[in-house]
């Protein structure tokens, strides 16, 4: 099944099959930011800056703060949610939950340049 993925209003949105589902906004608990010195980052999304997609699971890299130390920055690859392969059903991540970013070659699109 193939599953349409799309940034909206200028990063405010991502769109999973021609429906919002994640917004900016949230916080991100997020540990190991390269952005901050912080042990774990409280992270206010204020924009997607990329998206992608790496079966099952639906990423973006997000702009944004620590609301910890101030620092602002840009995440690497973040899995926002995942799509179930058989039915196209879309469920989000608990962004409260501790996530690690990761680099573009371990979730999404082309190998790192």
């Amino acid at each position: 099944m193939v599953t349409s993925i799309h940034q909206l209003d200028d990063g405010a949105w991502i769109s999973v099959n021609d429906v919002r589902e994640v917004n900016v906004s949230d916080l991100w608990w997020l540990a190991r930011a390269d952005f901050c010195d912080c042990e774990m980052s409280d992270f206010l999304a204020e924009g997607f800056v990329e998206v992608g997609v790496h079966p099952p699971n639906v990423t973006a890299r997000i702009a944004g703060q620590c609301i910890a130390c101030g620092e602002s920055g840009v995440t690497d690859w973040l899995v926002v949610g995942r799509v179930d392969p058989d039915t196209g059903t879309f469920r989000g991540v608990d962004t409260g939950s501790v996530h690690v970013p990761r680099r573009r070659s371990r979730l999404a699109g082309p190998p790192e340049e």
